[in-house]
């Protein structure tokens, strides 16, 4: 069976030989043109090894929110000759330590006297930040002057353009792959803010966060995710557009977090039927779904059905557009809504609060080993004001909210679950971690403790003996 880069050269060389009268060196020479491209990117590919804990899937334990130690790895490119390294959140996310491979460097490695090319270095790298709306995390490594690749235009990316998929599938080091763009902007669901670029370039396990590159060697995007049936590659791969890369990592460099301003409202793209119905002048743009009680949307007058015809001057032609626009402005600044109300047009000023993600902060806290205690086998952190906000409510104001139960846990007929909130040990207050911590100091290995906690709404004792 052909491979597809076979597939694709000849596509593209056979009628440009026809016209031409060209033989077999046009081949060859877009063969070395592929081969030069290879030898520019692999030095700034490197291999990613993170070793933590991660989440257990249903199917695995049979039940949601139990964590277990692991070691995973995956791809990364680096983007800055310091030693900033962008691989995606999900390889590196919950890591106590990570090691990135190297490259040899043409330089450096010895005179070409085998196939088989040495091992690169392995050194430690720190986490800048993650971010898992985006699946993008940034790694540091303390090398000088590394060997970068620059980030593309991904605005400018084009169906059918050829690309290059680089990284380690499976754990093959130094591994490259020939496709196309199938879709310069994948949306998997309606509104979703995330798109990504496709591509039938073979991406596999273990290729993500490399690379996606265009034929100059420009990165136009990072490999996320495949959809497959066989669990390999079937020509269905997602990278993230390079252009949603270079905004967050340069967040995350900057302050270790990305922030994402809102308004208080949920909007929806205008469908052909939503607007023969409501006779609308056109067939496309947003309309306002929802608004939060006392947010800015709701002060500045916005209300349900009032349709966006801008945002500060720029037409809005689909909810993607207007929520990945409120995002960016400066917090605090107010950003100008343009809005068709019936036949009556208006503008409102309205300020850009940052959007809360506590609910998103404890999912990750669920399997940091920070936040591990392990006498209860939980991950756990203390239950806070905006945390109650987003994830309540519960009956009292503080307490110790169980993020994830730890695989390594004591096994209990009725234990805990993700959600539960622990309020005291042997009827003494739990306000925070630290004064659940500083109890089970106190007791030893087989004494009996008494927990109360809450559980969808309803208070509850777990009890059992100290392992």
């Amino acid at each position: 069976m052909k491979s597809l880069g076979f597939v694709l050269i000849w596509a593209v060389l056979t009628p440009l030989c026809a016209q031409t009268g060209a033989g077999t060196g046009d081949l060859g020479r877009l063969s070395g043109e592929f081969r030069a491209l290879a030898r520019k990117v692999n030095p700034s590919v490197v291999k990613v090894v993170a070793v933590g804990y991660r989440a257990v899937e249903e199917d695995e334990s049979g039940e949601t929110g139990v964590a277990s130690r692991q070691q995973s790895s995956g791809s990364g490119v680096i983007i800055d000759r310091a030693g900033y390294v962008v691989t995606n959140a999900h390889v590196v996310m919950n890591a106590q330590r990570v090691q990135v491979t190297l490259p040899n460097l043409p330089d450096t490695a010895p005179p070409r006297a085998s196939a088989l090319r040495p091992t690169g270095r392995i050194v430690r790298a720190e986490l800048v930040g993650l971010d898992l709306e985006t699946d993008i995390a940034v790694l540091k490594v303390e090398e000088p002057d590394l060997p970068a690749l620059p980030l593309a235009d991904s605005d400018a990316v084009e169906q059918g353009q050829i690309v290059m998929a680089f990284g380690s599938p499976l754990g093959l080091d130094n591994s490259v792959t020939l496709g196309v763009v199938s879709s310069a902007a994948r949306q998997f669901k309606p509104d979703d803010p995330m798109i990504y670029i496709q591509t039938d370039a073979p991406i596999n396990p273990g290729n993500s966060g490399g690379p996606l590159v265009d034929t100059e060697g420009r990165v136009v995007g990072i490999n996320t995710l495949i959809l497959t049936q066989s669990g390999g590659s079937e020509g269905l791969g997602f990278a993230v557009p390079s252009n949603i890369v270079a905004s967050v990592v340069d967040q995350l460099v900057k302050s270790g977090r990305v922030v994402r301003g809102e308004i208080g409202v949920v909007v929806q793209t205008i469908s052909p039927a939503l607007a023969a119905a409501w006779r609308l002048p056109r067939a496309w743009g947003v309309v306002v779904a929802d608004v939060e009680d006392d947010g800015p949307g709701a002060k500045a007058g916005l209300v349900t059905g009032d349709v966006i015809v801008s945002l500060n001057g720029r037409p809005m032609e689909n909810a993607r557009q207007f929520n990945v626009n409120v995002y960016r402005p400066e917090i605090g600044r107010p950003v100008r809504v343009e809005i068709l109300r019936g036949a009556r047009q208006m503008a409102v000023d309205v300020p850009v609060v940052e959007r809360s993600d506590e609910s998103e902060r404890l999912a990750a806290l669920g399997s940091n080993e920070e936040n591990l205690i392990a006498e209860l086998g939980v991950f756990a952190t203390d239950l806070t004001p905006s945390l109650r906000q987003q994830i309540g409510p519960f009956r009292r104001e503080r307490g110790v909210v169980v993020a994830a139960r730890s695989a390594d846990g004591p096994i209990l007929e009725d234990g805990f679950q993700a959600g539960d909130v622990i309020y005291a040990l042997n009827r003494e207050a739990t306000p925070t971690v630290a004064r659940l911590r500083a109890l089970l100091r106190k007791l030893k290995s087989g004494e009996p403790l008494g927990l109360q906690i809450e559980r969808g709404g309803r208070l509850r004792f777990i009890a059992f003996e100290l392992p």
